[in-house]
This record gives C-alpha cells, structure tokens and sequence, in this order.
C-alpha cells in the first residue's frame, strides 16, 4: 500500500552557483560527509548534487502527510549501492516521519528513481508499507 508520493526538480545550473557562492557552507549545510565526499569526486558534481537535492525535496514531500515537523537536510542520505542505484537512508525527523506513517504489523519501503537531463535533475520517491 502506497502512504506517500512525492517528487521534485531541480536545475544543476542553481546547484553550480550556489557551490561558486560558498561551497563549504552550502554543501554542509545540506549533503552528508558521504554524500558530499561522493560528489566532489564527480566530473560534474554540480549534477550530482542536483540529483540528491531533487531526492531529498521529493523524500520530504512524501513524509509530509506524516505531520512529522522539523525535517532536516541531512536527515535523508542518498548514496548509490554497488550497482549504481539511489539507495536512501533516513535519520532523525525523517526516520521518525516514516514510522509514523507506518501501521503495526507494517513494514516501510522507500523507493527512489533519479533522472537527469543537463540542467535539470528529477527525483521521485513512493513510500510503500508491506505486511511484516
């Protein structure tokens, strides 16, 4: 059963000036060590970047009927596993809004899908809930 959708996008070219601006303040602000360690290791990370933003606006709009305030940036982290798939992981606001949203005897699935095309950068996320 789906409890959340949500979806979001986000132009690169942002993401790239707000980096120039002030890239410490601006990436530890919003992207975990991990995330950004990935992403600087990128020939575009501008991209990268603009991918895991869209991700993480998406995640929140689907937590959202979770009435779970206070979410932060760094409360959802999108790396890639080893086939190259967005895998998420929550923390803090993020986690508690999904186990809000989730029944007992449920368990909570998040799946997430990336797509690009220069500049933009698309998340969409369906938060699902299986029978435990």
């Amino acid at each position: 059963m789906v409890v959340g959708i949500g979806t979001d996008i986000c132009d690169a070219q942002r993401i790239a000036a707000a980096i120039e601006d002030s890239a410490d303040r601006f990436l530890k602000k919003i992207f975990t060590a991990a995330e950004r360690e990935a992403g600087l290791s990128k020939p575009k990370p501008e991209a990268y970047f603009a991918k895991r933003f869209a991700a993480k606006e998406a995640i929140y709009k689907a937590l959202q009927p979770s009435g779970v305030a206070g979410r932060g940036w760094q409360d959802a982290e999108i790396l890639n596993d080893a086939d190259g798939a967005p895998t998420v992981r929550l923390d803090g606001a993020c986690k508690r809004a999904l186990e809000a949203m989730t029944p007992s005897g449920y368990n909570a699935h998040v799946d997430l899908s990336l797509s690009d095309e220069w500049p933009y950068a698309v998340a969409f996320v369906v938060i699902s809930v299986r029978p435990s």
